[in-house]
């Protein structure tokens, strides 16, 4: 990128900065998925109780500080504080690493077939019109089925791996754009590489929109985690998601409606905070307002 370029980028996250710091829902949701993240990370260290341990003396009881179940047990008598924060991890670490990939497929497919032009933007978007049109949530029950059923990475990479198409179409009319600014066609002229034009020039430049998308795609892969979870086709016994506690939940909630309440509750409050958050990112980012 040339001196104006560069300052250009610097001005927007300046001016990005100082829009979130202005706006408090926008902080409020990243606050919050801060601390539930942290939660799910330090949170089970704070009880007695293991994710898998059996309490045969408290089974399906309410919350109560005294036995030290601060959100109940299940059927089994397993401590459902732990376990949600388990199932916080894993819906969290799906989401995100899902997301990673679709993004790394997805930004490299558009960029260039933006860059590209021609014949091989043609086929290469064509590509991605075809996918479209398949059933998404049938293909990851197809990939996670038949790969390996209940494995969390395989899981992962399944919901990935077909929820790059939109990043594509976004990063795709982004470097068409960009093609055509000074700064591209000056490195075209000085002779570099069509690679690291891509990668020097027209990905750098795609980082505000690649980041918002990135923050509301999480909270879509989360939901299509917990989803497959629910219908018993994600993340299987010991191990635990969201879904797959709501599930439990649903089946107990007239006699204890506890077990679907605290997940649900959990899952509820990262998917709206992710859009907040998303929402916030995308105003704070649109260079049309500054």
């Amino acid at each position: 990128m040339n001196d104006g370029a560069v300052m250009a980028a610097h001005g927007l996250w300046a001016t990005a900065a100082r829009r979130l710091t202005h706006d408090r829902s926008t902080l409020l949701a990243g606050g919050v998925i801060l601390f539930i993240t942290l939660l799910a990370l330090f949170g089970p260290a704070l009880s007695r109780y293991t994710y898998e341990g059996l309490d045969w003396d408290h089974i399906a009881v309410p919350p109560d500080l005294a036995n030290g179940h601060w959100l109940g047990t299940d059927r089994l008598g397993r401590d459902l504080f732990v376990r949600t924060l388990h199932g916080v991890r894993i819906s969290l670490l799906i989401g995100v690493l899902a997301t990673a990939v679709s993004l790394v497929i997805g930004v490299s497919w558009g960029a260039a077939a933006g860059y590209a032009g021609g014949r091989a933007d043609e086929l290469m978007m064509r590509t991605v019109d075809v996918l479209y049109s398949l059933p998404y949530i049938f293909i990851v029950i197809i990939l996670s089925t038949v790969f390996a059923r209940g494995n969390v990475y395989v899981l992962l990479f399944a919901i990935g791996a077909v929820g790059w198409l939109t990043m594509a179409r976004i990063v795709r009319g982004q470097a068409l754009a960009l093609k055509h600014r000074e700064f591209v066609e000056a490195a075209v002229v000085t002779g570099v590489s069509a690679p690291t034009i891509l990668t020097r020039h027209i990905v750098p430049n795609l980082i505000g929109p690649v980041v918002v998308y990135a923050t509301l795609t999480i909270p879509q892969l989360i939901l299509y985690e917990s989803f497959l979870s629910f219908l018993g086709l994600g993340v299987q016994e010991p191990l635990a998601s969201l879904g797959s506690l709501i599930n439990q939940g649903a089946r107990e909630i007239e006699s204890a409606a506890w077990m679907l309440l605290v997940p649900a509750g959990f899952l509820v409050v990262l998917l709206v905070c992710f859009n907040f958050l998303g929402d916030g990112l995308r105003d704070a980012l649109d260079p049309r307002d500054r």
